[in-house]
């Protein structure tokens, strides 16, 4: 078992640096001046192969887990969100030899990368699966749901290319600084991604242990801006904590977490500040000129066509079979759980994405809004509402 985890951790490495060189390989067609939309140029046909090269090897990584494991590797934190991953890439390969849209991947790529980064900070051991996980369904729920989000998220993808060739970087409105926003918040993932590996790489270790318990404890990987509150600082030579972290957030672990939330909020910012002073202009103004040729239309249908093909997908695996698995696991189709309320908002919104489309004729600059709204709150469900709140579903 040891050979293959480490065959599919290799493989899971080797698919991240695939992506990153394909990457490149896109932004090159995208500067190329002999490419325009839908035209296939050699350095095009590089950069899709080594996409698929890529994908390639994160397959390996899964089935060689799932060997290694004896069930489908979606089964924590570190699974899923790298599963996640992978699905994005899997919707971009398709959609790409749909609309031969070169753009897509220079956004997509680095999307999915920091998906899987994000994924490699949470602990990748093997763990015996607990009862109500020991079902087929597992598998069948969970892969269906992350492949539709995979889709979803191409939608965001194509939206937020929309929003940067459309919306008029020129002057500061309101558009440009939420735009600057959703900019933002990607620059707070490679913060949480950056603080988390440095630390981990020193292996940091900081103990608390309860005032009033002493054989109650926790342990934190990072050090303390937020502490627990009742808790106490024993290991010698670490950070005292400058406040604690608020007690309504639920779970054993939440001070940490906020803590880390912390963290990841104060290396982003000085990320995107250092951006930000070397490019002497929003970041949104900075990355226009590598869209300035697309065809907005096109990205549009983008839009509309991963929201169609993703929707019934997430239908299926959020709301159908995750019902029949809640029966089967805790012998209810519906509980009210928060994963559970977040599904059916989750659902709720691109059910009123595709009526505002089709009945309201929301296209073009609204739909693109639309889309990357719809990917926040899948991503909330999948951060906030795994690792915060407490449930049934989280992991936290």
């Amino acid at each position: 078992m040891e050979s293959l985890l480490n065959v599919s951790s290799n493989a899971l490495y080797t698919a991240f640096v695939i992506y990153l060189i394909a990457t490149g390989f896109f932004a090159a067609t995208i500067r190329d001046k002999r490419t325009s939309d839908g035209k296939n140029t050699k350095t095009s046909i590089i950069a899709i192969s080594l996409t698929i090269i890529g994908f390639i090897a994160q397959v390996v990584y899964f089935v060689t887990r799932w060997i290694a494991s004896g069930h489908a590797p979606v089964s924590n934190m570190f699974e899923f969100v790298t599963f996640l991953g992978m699905s994005i890439v899997l919707a971009f390969i398709i959609l790409f030899f749909i609309y031969r849209l070169n753009v897509l991947g220079l956004f997509a790529l680095p999307i999915a990368m920091l998906i899987i980064a994000y994924a490699s900070m949470f602990p990748g051991e093997i763990s015996p699966l607990v009862p109500s996980l020991q079902s087929n369904w597992l598998f069948i729920h969970v892969i269906t749901v992350s492949l539709s989000q995979g889709i979803l998220a191409i939608s965001f993808v194509a939206g937020l290319i929309y929003l940067v060739k459309k919306i008029d970087q020129s002057k500061r409105s309101s558009k440009t600084t939420w735009l600057e926003i959703i900019l933002y918040s990607l620059f707070v993932t490679l913060g949480f991604v950056i603080i988390t590996s440095t630390f981990n790489a020193m292996d940091y270790e900081a103990t608390f242990v309860q005032s009033e318990n002493e054989n109650i404890n926790m342990v934190y990987h990072l050090p303390a801006i937020a502490g627990p509150e009742g808790f106490e600082l024993t290991t010698a030579d670490r950070m005292e904590p400058y406040f604690n972290a608020p007690t309504w957030m639920q779970g054993s672990e939440a001070p940490k977490k906020f803590n880390t939330l912390v963290w990841s909020f104060l290396i982003g910012t000085i990320i995107y500040g250092i951006v930000r002073l070397i490019l002497r202009k929003r970041v949104g103004a900075a990355i226009q000129k590598f869209v300035k040729n697309i065809n907005l239309d096109l990205v549009d249908e983008v839009t509309y066509r991963a929201v169609a093909i993703g929707f019934p997908l997430f239908t299926l695996g959020g709301l159908i079979f995750a019902a029949i698995w809640a029966q089967i696991a805790w012998d209810r189709f519906w509980g009210w759980d928060p994963k559970e309320v977040w599904a059916l908002i989750t659902w709720f919104f691109y059910a009123a994405f595709l009526h505002l489309r089709l009945s309201r004729g929301w296209h073009g600059e609204k739909s693109a809004w639309l889309a990357v709204v719809g990917f926040a709150i899948i991503m909330f469900n999948i951060i906030v509402v795994n690792l915060v709140l407490a449930g049934l579903h989280s992991y936290a």
